[in-house]
């Protein structure tokens, strides 16, 4: 349970409580790109990712994992960037995570330290089938900051080579303040950390954020990337998106492009100019500028 403080039960209480259910809904619920008719892992495949014989090319020796965000999958998530870089020459692979059960379509609901858990078979999975010694991740909002906890305290740093995050919550959300609002309504605390455990997770001050930033925001030999948008309405304040230490670039997108009017969903799931700062986070040697053109590169 959150530490959250007891406040009066009252009509007008549980009226406003409603409607805070409804904007976290309103707020959180965008980062679902999946629908009900979310295409299968051999849909992916016939796409191009997600293809088990894939070898890594000397141009670009390692495999991508992309990892999805709050309420999405490993297809819909992806059904931009995962070809954008297939089409560049990677070996691209993308999973599920965090499943509730009977909750199909919709993932990253479940404790995110388990999530963390599936990300570690995953990686283990897709390096033994390519023969690469470490991969490169790419996630979009929690698939941004989860695999932090998997460098930190799952001996995944051995196995990575860049963590590129695409608007992750690393150090937690406040939801645009409404988090503050959650101590006037008794019992809620309980309800999301019982019911959808990766969404307490994933509020700032958490033990979960206590845990996953303590001892600073990252690790040695590993290179990291933060993609944010001003606009960014669910990671909020955005700049706590960014993290301090050796080996970091935290980018924002309006300075690369002041039109660029990409909030939370669109800067993971069809913006092509942080596409092409995920292109050069992966292969710095070869980057080139990032600009308001390359949306139609």
């Amino acid at each position: 349970m959150l530490p959250w403080f007891r406040a009066a039960r009252t009509p007008r209480t549980r009226s406003v409580f409603a409607a805070f259910l409804l904007a976290v809904t309103l707020l959180v619920a965008p980062t679902a790109t999946a629908t009900a008719a979310a295409p299968s892992a051999a849909a992916a495949t016939s796409r191009g990712w997600n293809d088990y014989s894939c070898k890594p090319s000397a141009a670009h020796p390692r495999p991508v994992v992309l990892v999805h965000g709050t309420f999405g999958n490993s297809v819909d998530n992806w059904l931009v960037l995962a070809p954008y870089l297939v089409n560049r020459g990677y070996c691209v692979f993308s999973l599920d995570y965090g499943q509730l059960p009977g909750v199909p379509f919709f993932h990253g609901l479940g404790p995110i330290d388990k999530s963390a858990e599936q990300l570690d078979v995953f990686v283990d999975r897709v390096l033994a089938s390519t023969g690469a010694p470490k991969a490169d991740i790419v996630g979009h909002s929690q698939g941004g900051m989860m695999p932090n906890y998997y460098l930190k305290f799952l001996g995944g740093a051995p196995k990575v080579n860049a963590l590129i995050g695409l608007a992750p919550d690393n150090h937690g959300t406040t939801l645009l303040g409404l988090t503050k609002l959650l101590p006037y309504f008794p019992g809620v605390d309980k309800f999301i950390s019982d019911k959808t455990p990766g969404l307490a997770d994933q509020v700032a001050g958490s033990p979960f954020i206590t845990k996953l930033t303590a001892g600073g925001d990252t690790v040695p030999g590993v290179r990291y990337t933060v993609i944010a948008t001003k606009y960014d309405q669910v990671v909020t304040p955005y700049r706590t998106q960014y993290l301090d230490g050796p080996n970091v670039r935290n980018v924002l997108l309006q300075d690369l492009c002041p039109l660029d009017l990409s909030e939370h969903v669109a800067i993971g799931t069809i913006d092509r100019i942080a596409f092409h700062e995920v292109a050069n986070a992966l292969d710095p040697a070869r980057a080139t500028p990032t600009t308001c053109s390359s949306v139609v590169g």
